[in-house]
């Protein structure tokens, strides 16, 4: 408030330049991506997200967070991908790229042998994409999992259904060779290790000829580590040339995993003179592969430190700049300033204790009155007709009779109970120390033996500390809530709970009635209490449903 009406000119960057130099450096990385320059790839990235970051622009900042997960994944670095998707969730809106995430946290968590968790994220993938054939690849990986949990009987279902879906009107424009190719091989897959042998291999089959005729080397590499392990226990010949297939494209695209699987395969059916050669290409492949990852989480880890540093300096300038300005400005308008807040905070305070008195009147005005007007509605609704009807009954029976004397009387009395009852809802309250027995008897008036009034620990709140004012207003708004009850709810049970500390009162209201819709509670002259709650700046919450019994909360300061 101090400074609201100084001249402020602070330092706005050129959004504009800096969109173009983030975009220049975002693309700049896709190319070293695509290139598998991983490094590079990464370090560009960061820098493009810094800027992103300055001129706020959360979509291309959740891309490049995507982007560079999906590194750390292609570099084996499964906890780190999680971690950085994590770090995105907060710029991702539902869609495309919240779908993407959850994915990406699939794959993350197969990975990392934690099954259950990665259905969990390819559910949540699959209900976000809303195109047909998107949705496809978290449910297709849903069927990886279960083949990788050895549950083929939950991934045939899957894989057929979706094999069965890319013949039909939606999807039949937008299949690829590819899509088909991965279905046919893993439904292919997941049926020989189910035990199907003559339907899987065909399958299989189908699948490389299109992987082969579509020149997808990569999707040849799984083909082929399909079969080779198809051929293991019949025919290790054929095994072994399918796993140095595999080997050859996968070493031809320098896929590591791959190339690791085959060996695994060539060396465990031990059908050559090479079984040896492959041992020693794998443990010096794998030892290979984890430097070059251990290598990567330490460059991804400084370029990281080295951005957040970058980061953190810039923003120390700006800051630095900032403060400089506005200490030059404070000098020139502070006393200015501090004259026109005075007068206004004066004129403010002036404002707002009338405005708050004349709102309190205004709700004890009302509150007064609408009690009035429901003492002179009952009076005119439950009297008034009695009362003319035992005039009339005077007027046209002969009262000498014993019989007409003794209906007479009992109607008088019936008028009698009800005028006291009347007069006893709108008695005084009693403030002193008998409080707490003027609420118990006012709540014991209404117990029936089809009702019964439960109070608890009414006694443990210290209402000496309690002012008149708040008393009787307890004491009101509990009578309201009993009429209430009484006209409308037909509860059986009712609890009314007490409780106190330091600073409030709370008063917990249960009953076992028929409830109300919660936009009626009005037209059950409910607003009452509000009005009487609110001029001792209590609260009062209403919880209902029709047939699911009444609840009321009410908070009151001491």
């Amino acid at each position: 408030m101090l400074f609201s009406c100084e001249e402020k000119k602070p330092v706005n960057p050129d959004n504009e330049s800096i969109r173009k130099e983030a975009l220049f450096l975002r693309n700049k990385a896709i190319e070293s991506f695509d290139k598998q320059d991983f490094n590079t790839s990464y370090n560009l990235y960061n820098k493009s997200k810094a800027l992103y970051e300055i001129i706020k622009d959360s979509a291309n900042i959740s891309y490049i967070l995507l982007k560079i997960a999906d590194i750390h994944q292609r570099n084996g670095d499964y906890y780190g991908s999680k971690e950085i998707i994590t770090e995105a969730l907060p710029y991702i809106k539902k869609g495309v790229y919240s779908a993407s995430a959850n994915n990406a946290l699939g794959i993350a968590d197969k990975e990392l042998s934690l099954y259950d968790d990665a259905i969990f994220y390819y559910k949540k993938a699959a209900n976000e994409y809303t195109d047909l054939l998107l949705k496809q690849a978290p449910i297709q990986n849903i069927a990886a999992v279960y083949i990788y949990q050895k549950k083929y009987d939950k991934a045939i279902p899957i894989l057929d259904s979706l094999l069965q879906s890319l013949s039909s009107k939606d999807l039949k424009e937008k299949v690829t060779p590819y899509d088909k190719a991965i279905l046919l091989d893993n439904l292919g897959y997941a049926n020989f290790k189910n035990g199907i042998d003559d339907k899987s291999f065909h399958l299989m089959k189908e699948g490389l000829q299109i992987r082969l005729d579509t020149k997808d080397t990569y999707g040849s590499i799984e083909s082929y580590l399909h079969l080779a392990d198809y051929y293991s226990k019949q025919n290790k010949t054929k095994s072994d040339e399918n796993a140095l297939l595999a080997y050859k494209a996968s070493t031809q695209l320098n896929s590591i995993d791959e190339r690791l699987e085959a060996l695994q395969i060539l060396i465990s059916n031990d059908n050559s003179l090479n079984t040896a050669k492959y041992i020693q290409k794998y443990f010096t492949l794998n030892d290979s592969i984890i430097k070059v990852r251990n290598n990567f989480k330490n460059k991804s880890a400084k370029i990281k430190y080295d951005a957040k540093k970058e980061k953190d300096e810039n923003e120390k300038l700006r800051l630095e700049k900032a403060e400089n300005q506005l200490s030059l400005q404070k000098a020139k308008y502070l006393r200015i300033v501090f004259i026109i807040v005075f007068f206004f905070l004066v004129i403010l305070i002036a404002i707002l204790i009338r405005y708050y008195k004349n709102k309190n009147k205004a709700i004890e005005f009302k509150s007064s009155y609408d009690t009035e007007t429901r003492i002179s509605k009952k009076i005119h609704d439950e009297l008034a007709n009695d009362v003319f009807q035992v005039i009339a009954f005077a007027e046209s029976q002969p009262l000498a009779k014993e019989n007409t004397k003794e209906n007479l009387l009992q109607k008088l009395d019936d008028i009698y109970g009800r005028v006291r009852g009347i007069s006893k809802e709108n008695n005084k309250i009693e403030t002193g120390k008998d409080f707490t027995k003027s609420i118990k008897e006012m709540l014991s008036a209404y117990n029936t033996i089809e009702r019964n009034i439960i109070a608890t620990n009414l006694e443990s709140v210290e209402w000496e500390d309690v002012d008149d004012i708040k008393k009787i207003t307890i004491g009101r708004v509990l009578q309201e809530l009993m009429v209430n009850m009484k006209k409308h709810s037909k509860a059986s049970l009712v609890v009314i709970k007490f409780e106190s500390d330091p600073k409030s009162i709370l008063i917990r209201y249960t009953d076992n009635g028929i409830g109300c819709e919660k936009t009626k509670i009005s037209k059950n002259g409910l607003q009452n209490m509000e009005h009487r709650i609110q001029t001792v700046k209590g609260t009062i919450e209403f919880e209902t449903e029709p047939e699911n019994g009444f609840k009321a909360k009410i908070v009151i300061p001491k």
